[in-house]
């Protein structure tokens, strides 16, 4: 399980970079909303998505941020923020729903974020492409790769930011 499993981040991975240099460039006033605000580059956010998805099955923690300790949701994407870009976002779930700027699904790519739940968000991942995103679930689990089509999380009300 554990071999598939890497062989699974691998190939994804490798997508993710092929991706990125495959995109074209953006051309002088192309940049949509979406895209305006974000203090991410290309790179960095593929970064972002290759370090979230080499963290797949670390052991879930309530209050956890590294490695070493395990991870809740955010602990995770704090982490992998800190260690790409150099500056945290904010702690907690409830407070990443403030952090950079909302946009629509159609427009999301690697780095973003995903946050499930109405009103105040509950739980929070990083999207890495193809409609999947990884995320540190509960207490018992681990940092896993979920899709945000699967039979759970389609049925969640999710919103999405670019920091």
């Amino acid at each position: 399980m554990v071999r598939h499993t890497r062989t699974a981040i691998a190939c994804i991975a490798a997508v993710l970079i092929l991706a990125a240099c495959g995109s074209a460039p953006r051309q002088p006033g192309q940049e949509s909303a979406a895209d305006a605000p974000s203090r991410l580059s290309d790179g960095q956010a593929s970064d972002i998505a290759i370090h979230a998805l080499g963290l797949v099955g670390t052991p879930y923690r309530y209050g956890g941020n590294t490695p070493e300790g395990g991870f809740d949701c955010s602990g995770l994407i704090g982490y992998v923020y800190r260690s790409e870009t150099g500056t945290p976002p904010p702690r907690t779930v409830a407070q990443l729903r403030s952090y950079g700027a909302p946009l629509p699904r159609t427009k999301l790519r690697t780095g973003d974020l995903v946050l499930f739940g109405t009103g105040v968000p509950t739980h929070a991942g990083i999207y890495v492409g193809n409609d999947r995103f990884v995320h540190a679930p509960s207490t018992g689990g681990t940092v896993r790769l979920d899709s945000l089509d699967g039979p759970y999380w389609s049925r969640q009300v999710a919103t999405f930011r670019r920091p």
